[in-house]
């Protein structure tokens, strides 16, 4: 079996080579045939800007989320030095009895969501410690089974989502395929090496069986039991068929089983599209007919790309919380945005509530500051998509999805003065059409210089990005 695994590393570094360090590539998307799903792709690609939420027994000491029970050496899983792999695993599921989210509060995260000029939410079930959110039946680990299960909101999972639809968002389960506290997965009986489950399948397929039937029961009762969802979206991209393994799966370090760790996915996007008709199933990195949207993860694909996509990037350095964080100005995220939406994606930005259930008071006004801007200027933004030409220089382009409109964004760095002058080459204006600039809903001039359209703005226009309209040629 070594040599068959040497044989598909050297199989997969070719892939590499060939594929380059982007994801996702558009040769490797599988559009839907299901004209519901279809549609409501079409509808969620319209949205453009969303909100993910980590939260989880990681909130309590305020740490990365989950990894830190991973026994794999990287810089970027911290853990205690001081304490044994297997004590310190004791004492983070023992978390499960101090987290007591007691002003837990989904209405402030979902007003801040909308005001910021969000339209959907990713909220994190059950991420990849084990640790439901919601009150799911097949384990006591879950948020209902700990000092929170009296209150009104133990359910954490349904408040949150009544919360955000309340605000018109489309609503979006994350869900973690691999679950280390599930002894199907993590079996007790061997130690816990890697992110991997612990046990040859082919050697236990009955325990195996008995994961997949978990998993399935738990995603039945998110799709069924707590109202509408748009979204399935999957993570832990290890955790797939063994033949579908690529060149991203090795990137991430991790060693690939002799096994395949198949959930069986067609059946479970069955049962959820039974429940949920036109349901997007987001199974991230496994390319095909179940990850109807592709995700790269904390970075922006350095081209233009026409199959739906996002970018799911964080507001500080981490995805839960933790103490003293860098959060980006809102001048960046909006820059980040404006890219994003000029190569064909959504942004989708991660938050992360403290233990005791609130967003801390700097998430609130970054998001305040994106909402001014985008209240202004949405219209570039939303319901739009990729012109020939995306960009030229600074400035980013789109197009309403009629074709009859374009938009013209500058990001403004550094706080200063939008410029008083901006050119860009190609998508020339339609001749004798109105520029008018979102922002104050005013006409400037503009003109054609030398095959170079050359647009004229106010005087000392304060903004951290200038948007402009114009009628496509």
């Amino acid at each position: 079996m070594k040599l068959i695994n040497s044989l598909l590393l050297l199989l997969l570094a070719g892939q590499v080579i060939a594929q380059g360090n982007v994801h996702p590539s558009s040769a490797q998307y599988e559009w839907p045939t299901d004209p519901l799903v279809k549609q409501k792709l079409d509808k969620w690609q319209d949205q453009k800007f969303g909100m993910i939420i980590h939260w989880g027994l990681y909130a309590v000491p305020g740490i990365v989320e989950s990894w830190s029970i991973c026994s794999e050496d990287e810089d970027w899983i911290p853990r205690d030095s001081t304490a044994a792999y297997d004590d310190y695993k004791k004492w983070y599921w023992g978390l499960k009895d101090s987290f007591n989210p007691v002003n837990f509060n989904p209405e402030q995260w979902a007003k801040a969501a909308k005001g910021a000029g969000m339209k959907y939410l990713v909220f994190t079930t059950k991420h990849h410690d084990g640790f439901s959110m919601f009150d799911t039946k097949q384990t006591n680990f879950k948020i209902t089974d700990g000092p929170f299960k009296n209150n009104p909101k133990a359910n954490v999972a349904k408040y949150v989502f009544d919360a955000f639809r309340k605000e018109g968002m489309m609503i979006g389960a994350y869900f973690s395929k691999p679950d280390w506290h599930c002894p199907y997965y993590w079996w007790p009986r061997y130690a816990t090496p890697n992110r991997n489950n612990n046990y040859d399948i082919k050697k236990h397929p009955w325990r195996w069986e008995q994961y997949k039937q978990y998993t399935y029961n738990q995603i039945s009762e998110l799709m069924n039991d707590y109202g509408s969802m748009d979204i399935l979206w999957l993570d832990g991209g290890w955790v797939r068929p063994r033949e579908t393994v690529n060149a991203e799966v090795l990137s991430w370090g991790a060693p690939i089983p002799e096994w395949s760790q198949d959930i069986d996915m067609p059946k479970i996007a069955a049962m959820a599209r039974k429940a949920q008709p036109g349901l997007l199933v987001v199974d991230r990195t496994v390319h095909g007919p179940y990850e109807n949207y592709q995700t790269p993860e904390q970075r922006i694909p350095d081209h233009k790309i026409d199959n739906p996509w996002e970018s799911c990037m964080t507001l500080g350095d981490a995805w839960g919380y933790v103490p003293s964080e860098n959060f980006k100005p809102a001048s960046k995220v909006i820059a980040s945005l404006i890219e994003i939406v000029a190569k064909g994606g959504s942004l989708l930005l991660g938050v992360g509530p403290s233990a005791d259930g609130t967003l801390q008071q700097p998430i609130i006004d970054r998001l305040a500051e994106i909402g001014t801007w985008i209240n202004a200027n949405g219209e570039a933004i939303y319901n739009t998509r990729t012109a020939d030409i995306y960009k030229d220089g600074n400035t980013f382009f789109t197009r309403s999805k009629d074709s009859k409109k374009m938009y013209a964004l500058i990001p403004v760095t550094d706080n200063v003065a939008a410029p008083s002058v901006v050119e860009w080459s190609g998508n020339i204006p339609a001749k004798g059409s109105k520029m008018v600039l979102l922002q104050t809903n005013q006409n400037v001039k503009w003109s054609v210089v030398n095959g170079k359209v050359k647009v004229v703005l106010p005087k000392f226009l304060k903004t951290v990005a200038v948007a402009l309209t114009f009628a496509s040629s």
